[in-house]
């Protein structure tokens, strides 16, 4: 996609061929910064403080930590050793353990002296992977919307929540995929932005990522697509996923069952958008076996913002003694979820549809 009318990924190889650079999300939208990975401590960080964010970036980002590590020593306890680090990092999005998962099965049966550079093109293929298979998300998915646009004569009016554009991903995104294509192919559409509380990534990621790519967007606060449902100005929401159960429950960040339980009340479709490896087989009732990802309350009782000034700002926003929760994601059961927008199709939510999917 694209960054000042240049094409960009979030994650890419250095030039020196010795660590990998990203963009470091966590400073946007006010400022771009890239911050350079060299070993395993560097990309553990960058997926813990959400430097790097989003199911299939998180993925990639952990298959590039263990080629990190095979930089610095090939054993098999330093392979051990650098899963169980990566593994720890954060607690929800399946992708993380899909991609540690697939270059441990990788790297294990190799000689050790090979290792290395093996794992090196083993993560520089799944992060490929990635981009392929959101493109597919993304042609699949700008056909619900042509559809509509068909029959309504009139732009799309498309409700998303948190971030899972570009920036959640290698490249294209999962929910903002079928968006980019339908609007680069001449699709008239328009994007409500959640701001998506507590760490407004709606408003502070994907307001810029659709602003850098020219789609007319608008950011409103998280209570408010609701009230717009009602009247008639959302005509599909997409929204993408950490974690998808054998039998469609969905989990993503919090708010998002709150969507779907308006979208139903007033028969606007509500799709999710995921790459498979986002699916985990393992799992059925995503409400009582997904765990949830508990993060620090300050996020919750602070907010950071840039002052008149220009300058980055954190302030309080409520008592000094006011104790918070702050659950990170949610689970939509299935019976609320139109459809699954995937690499290979768009499929019903349930276990038989999915089927189709492959549990691979």
């Amino acid at each position: 996609m694209k960054v000042n009318g240049q094409p960009c990924r979030t994650i890419w190889p250095a030039p020196d061929g010795r660590a990998v650079e990203i963009i470091d999300q966590t400073r946007l939208p006010h400022t771009w910064v890239t911050v350079r990975l060299e070993n395993l401590i560097d990309a553990e960080r960058a997926i813990r403080d959400m430097q790097v964010r989003g199911a299939p970036l998180i993925g990639v980002t952990a298959a590039y930590g263990v080629a990190l590590a095979m930089r610095h020593s090939t054993s098999d306890a330093a392979l051990e050793a650098a899963c169980s680090v990566l593994l720890a990092a954060r607690p929800t999005a399946v992708n993380l353990r899909w991609g540690i998962e697939r270059m441990r099965e990788f790297v294990a049966p190799l000689p050790e002296g090979a290792r290395a550079d093996a794992a090196w093109a083993e993560a520089a293929r799944i992060a490929e992977e990635d981009v392929a298979i959101n493109a597919e998300i993304g042609r699949h998915g700008a056909e619900l919307i042509r559809d509509i646009h068909q029959h309504k004569q009139a732009p799309v009016n498309i409700l998303t929540h948190c971030n899972a554009g570009w920036l959640a991903t290698v490249d294209w995104g999962t929910a903002l995929a079928p968006v980019y294509a339908a609007f680069d192919a001449g699709v008239p559409l328009h994007v409500w932005v959640d701001e998506t509380r507590p760490r407004n990534q709606g408003a502070s990621l994907t307001a810029w990522e659709l602003g850098q790519h020219g789609v007319p967007h608008t950011l409103i606060v998280d209570n408010a697509g609701g009230h717009l449902m009602q009247h008639g100005q959302v005509d599909l929401v997409i929204v993408g996923c950490d974690r998808v159960t054998a039998r469609g429950d969905v989990c993503n960040k919090i708010g998002t069952y709150l969507k779907a339980l308006a979208a139903h009340d007033n028969n606007v479709p509500f799709y999710v958008a995921l790459p498979t490896p986002t699916i985990d087989w393992y799992l059925q009732d995503g409400i009582r076996e997904i765990p949830i990802e508990e993060r620090a309350a300050e996020e919750v009782t602070h907010i950071s913002g840039r002052d008149r000034d220009g300058q980055m700002r954190q302030v309080q926003i409520c008592p000094d003694s006011t104790p918070a929760a702050n659950y990170g994601f949610d689970v939509t059961p299935a019976r609320l979820v139109g459809g699954l927008i995937t690499e290979r199709g768009v499929v019903a939510a349930n276990a038989a549809a999915m089927k189709v999917l492959g549990a691979t």
